[in-house]
C-alpha cells in the first residue's frame, strides 16, 4: 500500500535516513557552512562520500523489508539561509534541483530491491530550530516557506518535511503554504529536556493549536525529530490527539541540541537500546509510519529501528 497522505491509516511502514549532517561531518570529515549539507554536491570527494551513506541506508531498508522515504540535504535551502550563502533565488532554485536529483539518482538502482522509494523534500525553520524565534508570524511564514515549497512542487516530490520546527505559528504558516501549493506536508517538533516545544506549549498543545489554527490546511500529520526517546517520551500523553503523529526521527544520544552539532566526534549513543525504545513506541502507537534517525544516527542505527518497528504491524 503506497504512503497515505491523508490519514495515516496504511499498513506500511517507512524507513527514513539518519543524521546525515552529523553523520558526513564526523565520520567522513567535510564540513560546510551553516549547516547547509547541500554546499558538498559542488565537491566531488564529499559527494562520493554522500552517495556511499545513502546506499547503506537503503541497504538497509532493501533488508528490513520496509518501503523508503528519502529526504535531506535541503533543509537550509531557503531564501534567508540561501542569500547567507550568496545565492540568488534561481541558483538556490538550481541547488534545490540538484538536491533532489542527488536523491533520485542513488535511490534508482534500488527500485527492484525496494517495494516502495518516495522521495521528499526537507524544509527548515527560518531561523535557529534551537532559538525562540517567537517573532516569526503565520502570515510571514507562510509566504517565506512557500518560495521553496513552490520549487519543490515543480520538482515532483512526494511530500515536504518541515523539520525541527519550534513554535505554532510558523508551523500554522508553512501548513498554508503545502496546502495552498498542493504539497503533502508532515510538520516535525523538536523538543527539549523539559519535554516541550523552546517557544513554550507542549506537544499536544503544539500539535492541536496548529491543527485548529490551520484549518483545512493541516498537515497529513506531526512528527518529532532532533530529540532523544528520554525527551520526547514524556510529552505522549494519552488522548486521539496523538494519532496525528505519523513520524519519529530521534537524536542517538540525549545530549543539548547545539552541543550534539559541535561536537569534534559523533556522538552514538547506544543503538541497540535506541532501537528498543523505538520498537516499544510502534507497539503503544501503530499509526506511526514514517521511522529514522536524527542528529548521531547512521545506518547502524536505522538497522535496529527497522527490525525493532518490524514486528508491531
Amino acid at each position: 500500500m503506497s504512503l497515505d497522505f491523508t490519514d495515516g491509516s496504511g499498513t506500511q511502514r517507512y524507513l527514513c535516513e539518519g543524521g546525515t549532517e552529523t553523520e558526513i561531518m564526523y565520520r567522513h570529515g567535510f564540513e560546510f557552512p551553516h549547516f547547509a549539507v547541500f554546499e558538498l554536491l559542488k565537491d566531488p570527494d564529499a559527494t562520493a562520500a554522500l552517495q556511499a551513506m545513502y546506499a547503506q541506508y537503503l541497504d538497509v531498508v532493501a533488508e528490513s523489508g520496509h518501503a523508503a522515504l528519502v529526504c535531506g540535504l535541503d533543509y537550509r535551502a531557503s531564501p534567508d539561509w540561501g542569500r547567507l550563502l550568496g545565492y540568488s533565488d534561481q541558483g538556490l532554485a538550481d541547488m534545490q534541483a540538484r538536491c533532489i536529483d542527488f536523491l533520485r539518482d542513488v535511490a534508482r538502482p534500488y527500485q527492484d530491491r525496494i517495494g516502495e522509494i518516495r522521495i521528499g523534500g526537507n524544509v527548515g525553520p527560518r531561523g535557529d530550530a534551537y532559538a525562540l524565534n517567537k517573532t516569526i508570524t503565520a502570515e510571514e511564514a507562510e509566504a517565506y516557506h512557500s518560495v521553496q515549497l513552490h520549487t519543490l512542487k515543480a520538482l515532483e516530490v512526494d511530500m515536504a518535511w518541515a523539520a525541527t520546527f519550534n513554535n505554532v505559528p510558523e508551523a500554522v504558516g508553512v501548513c498554508r503554504a503545502a496546502a495552498r501549493i498542493g504539497l503533502p506536508l508532515v510538520v516535525s517538533f523538536t523538543l527539549t529536556s523539559d519535554h516541550r516545544l523552546r517557544s513554550g506549549p507542549s506537544l499536544r498543545e503544539a500539535i492541536e493549536a496548529t491543527d485548529a489554527e490551520a484549518g483545512a490546511a493541516r498537515p497529513m500529520g506531526y512528527g518529532i525529530n532532533c530529540s532523544h526517546p528520554l525527551e520526547f517520551d514524556p510529552a505522549l500523553e494519552d488522548g486521539d490527539w496523538t494519532r496525528r503523529i505519523r513520524s519519529i526521527r530521534p537524536n542517538a544520544a540525549m545530549m543539548d541540541k547545539i552541543a550534539l552539532c559541535k561536537l569534534d566526534h559523533l556522538e552514538e549513543g547506544d543503538p541497540v537500546e535506541l532501537g528498543q525504545q523505538l520498537g516499544a513506541l510502534a507497539r503503544r502507537y501503530p499509526d506511526i509510519d514514517i521511522w529514522g534517525g536524527c542528529c548521531g544516527t547512521w545506518d547502524k542505527h536505522l538497522a535496529e529501528i527497522g527490525r525493532a518497528i518490524r514486528p508491531s504491524r
